[in-house]
Formats: C-alpha cells, structure tokens, sequence
C-alpha cells in the first residue's frame, strides 16, 4: 500500500477523539493507592497467628486482629489455628471434616487399622490423635507437609505398641496402657522432627478381631465375663460370711464383757452390803445376829411345804401356826397368848418339827 491509499483511507475513516492522558494518570494512581490499601490491610482470627513472609522468607509472627503488612504482597500472612484443637482418625472417618487430612480414603483406613499383634494375631484397631499447633513457624518450615508426616508417624507408633503386646491386651484390658505409650512415643517422634505439634490425646475408638474370628472372640469374651462374675459372687458370698462371723464374735465378745462386768458389779454390791451388815453387827452383836436368823427362815421356811411348829408348854392341841402361804387352804391363825416363840424358835433349831 503505497502512501495515497493510505491517505484515502484515512480520510475516509471518521475522525476519533483526542485522548486526555491526564485523565488516565489519575485513574491509574487511585487504582494503585486503592490495591495498595487493600494489599496493607489484614485480619488475624482469635484462634490463630498470622505468618508474615516477605518476599517469601519468614519475617515475623503478628496476634489476632487487624493488622498492617507491606502492600503490593511484598508481605505475605498465612494464618495458623495454634488455639484450634485437631485430630486425625485413623481406620474411619467422619464425614463434612474442614481438615483435609482429619481422615484418609475407605481403601487406605482399611491397610490403617489391620495390625499385627504380638502373638502374631490379627486385630483392627481404629484410634483418634488429637493435637494442637504448639509453635506456627517450625509447622510451617521445619517439615515438609506436616499432617501427613503425622499421620504417619502416628500410624507408624500405633503399629509399634500393638506389636509389643498380646491380642487380649489389645482388645480387653490392656487399652488404656496403649493410649498413653502412644501418646507418650508420637510426642518424641514429634519433637524430633521438629513438627511444632502438641500430642494432647490418643483415643482407642474400636478395637475387634478380624471379622473371621469375630463370633470365636466373641465366645471367649462371654466366657471370661462369665468366670470374673462368678468370681465376684464368689467374693460376695465370703465377705458376707465374714462380716456374719465377725458380728457374731463381736456380740459374744459384748455378751461376755457385759457378764463380766454384771458379776463385778454384783461382787462390789455383795461386798458393799456385807460390809454394812458387819458395821451394824459390830454396833450391836446381839441383835444383828437374831435379824439375820429371823431374814433367814424368812426366806428358808416358805421353800419347806407345809409345817407345824409346837410349842413345849401347849396344853392344847389346836395352838399351831400354819405357815403355808402357797397353799390354797392358806389360813392365818392367831396363836395362843402362851405362846412363846423364842423356844418355838429353839425347837425348831434342835429339830423338833412335825412335817403333816
């Protein structure tokens, strides 16, 4: 095209305006101020710390809150949820998880929970970490993706301690003792590595043996409840005895002390009251000693039936003195004004009663 065509057809296309470049410039400038704004503006959740990278190098570590970098993402913030808890699940997995290694794939979980034990026997264990981020710059740099790194460490530990016990330590009563050699190895295995992780917890969700041998494990199980429970009755039944023996020997033991202590009282009262009886005798010989005659044949006669006392100078055979206070014939009879009852009382000394 030589130069007049060009010329036509210029001049036949329509004329465009002049272009303000001024206008242009100030657009560009507020654009640059408003990215810039925009790029030196950030905001740290409660749960975490923001990571200041610039240029892509660590430079330092800001708090929560609303915070100012270098713009033009000169500074770059990542943010790490060091005040979040955390967890992996191992051999399951629970759905809707915001962290993408908090569970692996259903073919992976499988491999993760069928473990040797250490009687060569099969069992699945499912296990949960829980964890926290202790130090946000050795998460970030020390360890090249650290939550697999974690989840393999913990599969790897996991698989050490079933190794080192039998299967019914595994599944029965050894569990708990698993959960805290775990926890305690991952967390030197952690340090180790220099993962920034905190090992809070590891939970033993579901410990069974291989669906193969499951009914078989199941029995021995049954089995074992059943010896432990007639152990416990067993045990019942002796403490029931025991604490029947021991309450029994108690009570005699409380029997015998009462005893004892009734016959010393009684004894101290004998003693006591023969001690009066002996000061009143000293006092008057004489007459002690014909009351203490009279309280006995007071006691004595009533034991003896019936009895007739005769008295030496009766003239008469009715002056008698029935006394029979049991019999049902019981009269009371005045005896004669001759009566003389200290020899009364002198024969029936010698013996001169008649017995009817």
């Amino acid at each position: 095209m030589d130069s007049e065509e060009f010329q036509r057809l210029k001049a036949a296309l329509p004329k465009l305006p002049k272009l303000n470049w001024g206008i242009f410039k100030i657009i560009f400038l507020v654009l640059v101020a408003l990215v810039g704004i925009l790029t030196s503006v950030y905001t740290i959740s409660a749960e975490s710390v923001g990571v200041v990278m610039r240029f892509g190098k660590f430079s330092s570590t800001s708090d929560p809150g609303l915070r100012m970098k270098l713009p033009f993402f000169i500074d770059q913030i990542e943010e790490v949820p060091v005040r979040r808890q955390l967890k992996q699940e191992f051999g399951f997995g629970t759905r809707d998880a915001t962290n993408n290694y908090q569970y692996a794939s259903v073919n992976v979980q499988e491999s993760e929970k069928s473990m040797v034990t250490g009687d060569s026997n099969v069992a699945l264990v499912e296990w949960v970490v829980q964890y926290h981020i202790k130090d946000a710059y050795s998460f970030l740099f020390k360890v090249r993706n650290p939550d697999e790194t974690l989840r393999d460490a913990s599969e790897s530990i996991m698989r050490e301690v079933v190794g080192d016990r039998t299967v019914d330590e595994v599944i029965t009563f050894g569990r708990q003792e698993i959960e805290i050699d775990a926890k305690t190895k991952l967390q030197v295995l952690v340090d180790k590595y220099e993962m920034g992780l905190g090992i809070d917890l590891i939970q033993l969700k579901s410990v069974n043996a291989p669906r193969e041998v499951q009914a078989s494990f199941n029995e021995v199980e049954s089995a074992k409840q059943e010896l432990e429970q007639a152990k416990n009755v067993a045990t019942g039944q002796k403490l029931s005895a025991l604490k029947a023996a021991q309450g029994k020997a108690d009570k005699l033991v409380l029997e015998a002390e009462g005893y004892a202590t009734q016959r010393i009282n009684e004894a101290e009262g004998d003693v006591a009251r023969f001690n009066a009886v002996f000061e009143e005798y000293l006092k008057a010989p004489e007459v002690t000693r014909q009351r203490l005659y009279l309280e006995a044949l007071g006691e004595t006669i009533p034991n003896l039936g019936r009895k007739i006392i005769l008295d030496d100078e009766a003239q008469q055979l009715l002056p008698f003195l029935q006394i029979d206070p049991g019999s049902k014939n019981f009269n009371t009879q005045r005896a004669p004004k001759n009566f003389n009852t200290q020899r009364a009382t002198e024969n029936f000394n010698t013996g001169r009663t008649t017995r009817q």
